[in-house]
């Protein structure tokens, strides 16, 4: 069985390929510029010309698409919009399969203009051609951990104490990733988070005490909409299975260990 992962170079790319090869699949990775890997077949893609796109698709059973260009403007909707829209007509013409497209939980709940480039890609692949899969996951421990070092650039960590997040482990959404495309299309959207669901104040503290920092937490309630939907839940899911390597096993791989939660 042969794939194609769109954005294979990035975080959940770079876990999923060995996964991927080590169940049996022939795997055919993406980049917008060229690689050697004699672990993969790299080809390449730009989704916001379409450049190698036909020949790419060509001869593969799914398409893994993981490829994104968050928070740059009208190059996010040239490549999560139209570039999925490409993608998608490519993969039906070339008589693919399966398409998996990964998503984030809260697409659908947060105003955030990034999420809804994502959900007009989701709704992309549930009207296309293609037997397709949209997963949604919750956010990468290290996207949280980079948030509260911008968080903490002036000195206390600044961030609004109950928003809610879910981090999970990139490598248990690679995981699930293979396992769902072994057994087929699914033809709905499926969520997948971490195993615990914190407070931000939680984690701060956490963090902060893994890095035997004494940087004090400065709390500052996020206005509007975007702070409701942040404070209630928006991106955490009640979905399961979920993974199970939590928030401080993560500061323990960082950082070195703390009990702290």
């Amino acid at each position: 069985m042969r794939v194609l992962v769109t954005g294979a170079g990035g975080r959940l790319g770079r876990v999923v390929l060995p996964r991927l090869r080590a169940e049996g699949w022939e795997v055919r990775a993406t980049s917008r510029r060229a690689r050697t890997d004699p672990s993969a077949r790299w080809v390449v893609v730009d989704l916001a010309t379409g450049e190698g796109l036909v020949e790419a698709v060509a001869g593969v059973d799914a398409v893994l698409h993981l490829a994104s260009s968050p928070n740059r403007g009208r190059q996010t909707h040239r490549v999560d919009v139209l570039g999925t829209r490409r993608l998608v007509v490519a993969a039906g013409q070339a008589g693919v399969r399966h398409l998996v497209y990964v998503s984030i939980v809260g697409v659908d709940r947060v105003p955030i203009p990034y999420y809804r480039h994502k959900l007009a890609a989701e709704q992309i692949v549930a009207a296309g051609p293609v037997p397709w899969t949209v997963l949604r996951a919750t956010q990468f421990p290290e996207f949280l951990d980079g948030m509260l070092r911008g968080a903490s650039r002036l000195g206390p960590v600044v961030g609004d104490p109950a928003v809610l997040a879910q981090p999970v482990d990139p490598g248990e959404v690679a995981d699930h990733l293979v396992r769902r495309l072994t057994a087929g299309p699914l033809r709905g959207i499926e969520e997948y988070g971490g195993p615990e669901v914190l407070r931000f104040d939680e984690a701060a503290r956490a963090w902060t005490a893994a890095r035997r920092s004494r940087r004090p937490l400065l709390p500052v309630r996020i206005p509007g909409g975007l702070g409701r939907a942040l404070r209630s839940g928006g991106l955490v899911t009640e979905a399961t299975p979920t993974g199970t390597r939590t928030w401080a096993d993560h500061l323990a791989d960082t950082y070195g260990g703390t009990d702290a939660r």
